[in-house]
């Protein structure tokens, strides 16, 4: 037990002092890589790597306008020389992001307007035409449809959450600046928008993101994101002070998020895109969450209510709201299979969609068909602003209204009526024994090539 004592005994105070100091001095001799540890790299910040989680979502698009002129002397020189009418061609630069794998892209409505011609670069260089698919002038929201190959998948971005916005957070703004290809500016987030929407007024600054991130021309469209590498909104302008064209240094605007969202949830549905009865929409930026469900709808029919998840349609999971919207109207016999989450429980539901035309005729008894040009031309009537009663059903309620073939329905309920989802849209809303008012223009011939149109309003009864 002594020599126990003796061979362990404990150090000294000055002694322990010196070999800790040893230890370090040894310690420092060795570096990092010689420890077989990988020294950080501190210029890969939160910055950094939100960046490379989203530039291979951000796209450069150009867009070619035909613009033709129709002076009074064009018109001579077509008549009497034969020489075609003056035309120019404008090409513009602005940006845009994927937000579907299949190759949807969201950008500016003003970036695309009146395109000709639509041609996208990606970002590993890449370059397609693209296709318009949605667009929006009231919100300046549009989406375009690369032309990709069978199979060919794209990266899209995620979608921050709608109200997930801290006021002087670091956000970047990513885009197509002066056509110079993808680009980055930083700066924090100087102002959420200022005010709700207003029913169907025309977006405007006070409801847009402000943010001190350089926006300048051809960032239009791009993405604005937070350091998650979540879209917060799409870049859309430069403050101008007054008439004088002045830049306001540090003041540009993004879409909100939430606008977007709400665009999409509207256009993304088998009503708008396929003319197919569903009853219910989602919202983008928490995969697909019921957002809202009609009474009487085959998705009210179904047993989907608000809140739930869908997890799987036909057994594929959707990837996006457009993705969700395409599995549900490729479905064979319209009949989509939801596998849906609700609170802990998971169920399957069927659901039976409804082409628009079908619910029409079950509850006001007639067929309504879109006028096409030719025949709206010979009719007096606009193209794409009425639609045609093609057949009326012995004792249905058209009929009972005293509505007949030929007929034109322009109006429902006080509102515009030129696509059978305006019609289905008012009737969903309708139980049994409501009324709804039709707008519409009796043509009657007076003889020869004239013709007289009396414009009304027929109440009907919905069955």
């Amino acid at each position: 037990m002594e020599q126990f004592h003796r061979s362990h005994r404990f150090d000294s105070p000055l002694n322990f002092v010196k070999k800790v100091v040893s230890l370090i001095i040894f310690l420092g001799q060795i570096s990092p890589g010689d420890a077989g540890v990988a020294e950080p790299d501190v210029r890969r910040d939160a910055t950094v790597i939100a960046i490379e989680k989203v530039m291979p979502s951000v796209v450069n698009i150009a867009t070619e306008t035909v613009i033709e002129y129709h002076d009074w002397y064009d018109e001579l020189l077509r008549r009497f020389y034969g020489s075609p009418g003056r035309r120019e061609r404008s090409v513009s630069l602005g940006s845009g992001v994927i937000i579907d794998e299949d190759g949807y892209i969201l950008t500016n409505f003003h970036v695309v307007r009146r395109a000709n011609r639509i041609q996208v670069k990606l970002w590993d260089g890449r370059e397609d035409e693209a296709d318009p698919w949605l667009a929006t002038a009231g919100t300046d929201i549009a989406v375009v449809k690369l032309r990709a190959k069978p199979g060919e998948k794209f990266k899209p971005i995620k979608f921050a959450p709608d109200d997930d916005l801290l006021l002087g957070e670091t956000v970047l703004a990513l885009g197509n600046p002066y056509g110079l290809g993808g680009s980055v500016t930083k700066g924090i987030l100087s102002s959420k928008n200022r005010r709700p929407s207003n029913g169907n007024e025309p977006l405007d600054v006070e409801d847009w993101l402000q943010t001190d991130a350089a926006i300048n021309p051809g960032n239009s469209g791009g993405p604005l994101v937070n350091l998650r590498g979540e879209l917060i909104g799409v870049n859309v302008a430069v403050y101008r002070e007054g008439d004088s064209g002045q830049r306001g240094m540090g003041v540009g605007f993004a879409i909100p998020v939430k606008q977007i969202g709400a665009a999409l949830t509207r256009y993304s549905t088998p009503e708008m895109t396929d003319s197919l009865w569903f009853g219910a929409q989602f919202k983008p930026s928490q995969g697909l969450t019921v957002s809202s469900v009609q009474a009487g709808s085959p998705a009210a029919k179904a047993g989907l209510a608000v809140g739930d998840q869908v997890l799987e349609i036909n057994g594929q999971i959707p990837r996006s709201l457009i993705g969700g919207n395409r599995l549900l109207t490729t479905s064979q016999n319209h009949r989509p299979l939801l596998a849906i989450k609700r609170g802990l429980e998971r169920r399957e539901l069927a659901v039976q969609l409804m082409p628009l035309e079908d619910l029409i005729q079950q509850r006001l008894g007639l067929t309504l068909v879109e006028v096409p040009a030719h025949t709206a031309e010979r009719l007096g009537v606009q193209a794409g602003e009425a639609l045609y009663i093609d057949e009326v059903e012995r004792n249905g309620p058209a009929e009972l209204a005293h509505l007949q073939r030929g007929y034109f329905v322009i109006g429902v309920d006080e509102a515009g009526a030129t696509k059978l989802r305006n019609i289905a849209g008012v009737l969903a809303t309708k139980t049994k024994g409501d009324p709804i008012r039709l707008s519409v223009i009796a043509p009657r011939r007076l003889g020869g090539n004239f013709m007289e149109l009396h414009q009304a309003t027929v109440e009907v009864n919905v069955r």
